[in-house]
Order: C-alpha cells, then structure tokens, then sequence
C-alpha cells in the first residue's frame, strides 16, 4: 500500500515516470494519432508505445534512484522538461543537439521574444511545482544492498516487461520506429537527454582538438589584380529567417520587393538550399569550406575559414552583426557589433533596425584606401515577433500577429507579419545597392545576399526553424540569394552578366559561397573547387582555361 509519509523508491520511480510520460507529452500524443493506422488496431499501438516508453523510464529512473541523486535529477527533468513542453506545443519544434546550439548561442534580446506568461506558467506549473513536491517527499531508502537488490528486481521486471510488449507488437512498433523518425526528438524527456549529451560531445570534441589553419597558400591573382583601376569593396549580406518562397523579386504573388525589383543589374537565384536550419550551423557552414553533408561542427569550430583566407590574401576584411554574432567565423577578423547602438530613429528596445548595418558605409566607400570584403550580418525575419523586425511605417500588409504565441495568431496575419519583413529587408537591400552604384566610378562594388536558413509559419503545425535538416519542411531550406556587380565591377573582375542571369533556376546551396567567393575575388588556394564556383563558367578568361 503507498504510504504518503514513507514512500519506497519504486512508486516515486512509477509515478514519476507517469508524469513526465504524460505531462510533457502531449504534442507527442496528437502526432502518434495522426501517424498510427485508424481504428483499435493504431489504439492497441498507441497503448503499446505509452507501455514501452513507461517500462523504459521506470528502468532508467530506477537505475538512478539512489539518496543524493534522486530528487536533484527529477527536479531537474521536471523544469527542463516544462520548458521543452512550452517549445514544442507552441512552435512544433523538434529536440536534438541543434536546438540545444541554438539555445546555447542566442543573445539576450532573441530569449526576450520567446518568453510569455504562458511560458512561465508551464515552468511554474509543470515544472517548478512537482519539483517542490519531490524535494519535500518522504523517501524511504533502505539500506545500501537491500536497495540495491530491489533495484534488480524491478529492472529485471521493466526489461521482461520491455521485451514482452515490443516482440508483442514487433510488427507496428518496428514501422512506427522506422517511417517516424521524428517520434525520438518528441520525446520528453529523453530527447533532452539525448541532445544534452550530444551537444556536450560535440563542445568536449571542439574544446579537445586543436585549432587549424586552413588554406595556408591562399593568395590573390597577381597578374588580375594588377589590373584593376579602383579599390574593391564587396559587401556580403547575411540573411535571418528569409525564405525563397515569399521572395517577390523570386517569384512569390506578393510584391515583398518592390524596389529590388527595379533594380538594374540584379540577379536572382530561385533554386538555393541551405546547409542547416538554424543560425549555429548555416553560417558556420557555409564558411567553412565542408560541403552541407559533411560538415562538422567540431572541425568548423577549430579551423580557419573563408574570412581567414580572404584576409591571408591580402584583403581587408569587416563582419558588422545586428544579430547573435558570427558563430565563430569572424573570430579573426574585425568584428562590429552594432545591435545595442543608441540611434533614437533605428534602435529601440535593445534591438536594431537592420538599416543600422548601412551606417558609416557612404564614408567607409568615399575614404577606402584598400581592397575590402565587408560582411553585414542581419537581424531579418528572426521569429517569432516578426513585428518588431521593421519599422511601422514597412507596415504594408495588414492584420499582423502582435504576439509570439504565434499558434494563437491567424495564419495569413502570421504572413502578413513575415512578409512586411521582407519587405523591409527589401529596403535595406536596395539602399544598400543604390549607395554602392552611387560610388561605382571611384570604387568597384558589388553585393551579394544570401539567407542563413527559412522559416515556416504553421505549415504542417511547424514555426520557426530548427528542425532536423532531414525532417524538416522545403520551407525552412529553401532561401533567397541575390547579386549585383557594378558596371566598373564586372568589367576588372571579368564577369559576364547575362551568362550568370543564366544561372537563375540552377540547382545550388550554400556549398557554392565558399569557392564562388574565391573564384570571384580572384584567390587561388589548393582548396578552392572550381565545380562549385558559381562565377567560374560566367568569366570568359576562366572558361577559356587561362
């Protein structure tokens, strides 16, 4: 009988392995209900999984039932796993490594657009409450080898139990397991676990090994850059959260880009993928120089990239963030952070109007004394308070979510939110282009832009971004990249323009940018792949084999 006054470590063990099968669960419920076949036969499976998955917590939390360990890990599943919970039914996201990254790398401002009352009900509700009862529970330990004993008996127990109810139903079970793979990442708490100790491994890995340079003989083209007649700038800009499909300048029936649109000289690329679906691994990846399918974030890490060898060759090289930083790839270079500046008509609230990366950039153009690539890091369409990325007066489509609850929003004010984004974005691209084309008889310019991932805004229940790259929807891989070359550009950089508006539909990702960036600044390395030079079949001299 449960005696609320001494209670035995095995009904702790079973009643918290209730809980947090069934607090924390609930998005995992609705979607095993969706997945399992109709009737009593996807009931019977339902009921097979919930009895796997409490005979497997009821194991491990056995395992680690022991006085001073216990009650601190149980609390300590309860709040993490009350926020995971939050995440989950409020924006659809998956669990794993990545999203512990993101957690792990995002600034103050980006944690302040996720927070909400509900979000502090569920910490105080499901988490912080049932950590109190635990810590004032009774427990009554025996002594060292009778628990141990008795341990052994109720984990031989859970494994029988295990193993009868899979070989029971090894059939569905095993289908279920293999067709869904994203059932582990719903899992609380075991995908905190999981991606707790993966990002752990993949830190100890980073920490562990030691740095390396990368392309050591990266060197400028003598011979081509002899003969320039003006100092280059080259300004690389870094999207957030932009996706291709409501790109209007791509295709998309709104008109998100009116003035890009008009722009003479621009390119578009319609069919461009990106290396991850969060900000920790796109932008260190598509720096690195590893291709998307072997890219490691322990090698990116502790190695050089792209900007390193740009600046080895001898060009100045800037990063200026009005986002989270570079995830390590401007370490070496200078690096501005612009996000918290105090300019009463573009910064409010500790955040920055992405306008803000423009500034000083007419002086840096009219007083440039050396070949620059200059990188603009955008704040974009980070989520969930898409409202907040632009000014009121970028306010074209209307009703907008005001809030970060974004399942409680409806979706088309969802877009509209997202979409006047774009649309300011817009903005800071064609600004930025019209001051480089101003300046373009005393300076070669040129910009390209390039978003870090996509998002999605409630297609397949999913916000955000951040899903496991294979599992996650074209929406929130699929991105916009732009360009455009200064007349004066082209010519000392040998690029043809109507071969690259060739190019417009061609299958590409973010692999390309580290050997376009290269091939179009004219560095040689032993590392440099012509194949995935996006510039290369576009400069005469090049094609002929020179």
């Amino acid at each position: 009988m449960l005696k609320l006054d001494n209670l035995r470590t095995e009904w702790v063990t079973l009643l918290a392995s209730l809980y947090l099968l069934i607090g924390f669960n609930s998005l995992l419920w609705s979607h095993l209900q969706a997945v399992v076949p109709p009737g009593l036969t996807g009931l019977w499976l339902m009921l097979a999984f919930a009895l796997l998955m409490l005979f497997a917590f009821n194991l491990v939390l056995t395992l680690i039932a022991f006085k001073y360990v216990f009650k601190p890990v149980l609390m300590v599943l309860f709040v993490s796993g009350a926020a995971v919970a939050y995440f989950m039914n409020q924006y659809g996201v998956l669990i794993d490594a990545g999203m512990f990254r993101n957690v792990a790398e995002t600034n103050i401002s980006e944690v302040r657009d996720l927070l909400s009352l509900k979000f502090i009900g569920y910490i105080v509700l499901l988490g912080l409450l049932p950590a109190a009862l635990v810590w004032k529970a009774p427990i009554a330990y025996r002594p060292w080898h009778r628990e141990v004993f008795g341990k052994l008996l109720v984990g031989g127990a859970c494994a029988v139990a295990l193993g009868a109810v899979a070989l029971a139903n090894y059939q569905g079970l095993s289908s279920l397991f293999r067709n869904h793979h994203e059932i582990r990442l719903m899992l609380t708490p075991s995908n905190v676990v999981g991606a707790s100790f993966g990002y752990a491994s993949e830190r100890w890995g980073s920490a562990a090994a030691p740095f390396q340079r990368y392309g050591e003989d990266a060197r400028r083209d003598a011979a081509a850059w002899q003969q320039h007649k003006r100092k280059s700038l080259t300004v690389l800009v870094v999207g957030e959260s932009a996706r291709a499909e409501n790109f209007g300048v791509l295709g998309y029936g709104r008109d998100t880009t009116p003035r890009l649109s008009k722009e003479d000289g621009l390119l578009g690329f319609t069919d461009v993928h990106s290396c991850g679906t969060e900000t920790a691994v796109s932008v260190p990846c598509m720096f690195s120089g590893m291709p998307r399918k072997n890219y490691d974030a322990s090698v990116a890490r502790n190695r050089e990239g792209l900007l390193d060898m740009l600046q080895r060759a001898g060009l100045a090289v800037q990063w200026r963030d009005n986002q989270s930083g570079c995830k390590g790839t401007c370490d070496r270079v200078q690096f501005v952070d612009i996000s918290n500046l105090k300019d009463p008509g573009l910064c409010a609230g500790g955040e920055c109007h992405d306008e803000i990366l423009l500034q000083g950039l007419a002086e840096l153009l009219d007083n440039l004394d050396q070949d620059t690539v200059l990188v603009l890091h955008q704040m974009g369409s980070h989520g969930p308070d898409y409202y907040k990325r632009y000014p009121q007066a970028f306010e074209r489509f209307t009703p907008v979510c005001h809030s970060n609850a974004l399942n409680q929003c409806d979706q088309q004010a969802i877009i509209n939110s997202y979409d006047n984004t774009l649309g300011y974005t817009d903005h800071v691209l064609a600004s930025l282009i019209d001051l480089l084309r101003s300046r373009q008889d005393k300076v070669d310019t040129a910009m390209l832009y390039l978003s870090d991932h996509g998002e999605s805004l409630g297609e397949y229940n999913l916000y955000l971004h951040g899903t496991p790259y294979m599992l996650a929807p074209e929406q929130q891989r699929h991105v916009p990249m732009l360009a455009w070359f200064s007349d004066s550009y082209r010519q000392d950089f040998g690029l043809d323009n109507d071969c690259l508006a060739r190019l417009r539909d061609a299958p590409l990702s973010q692999d390309n940018l580290f050997h376009s960036m290269l091939g179009l600044l004219q560095v040689h390395s032993a590392v440099y792949q012509q194949s995935l030079d996006l510039f290369a079949g576009c400069r005469p001299w090049l094609a002929a084999g020179r």
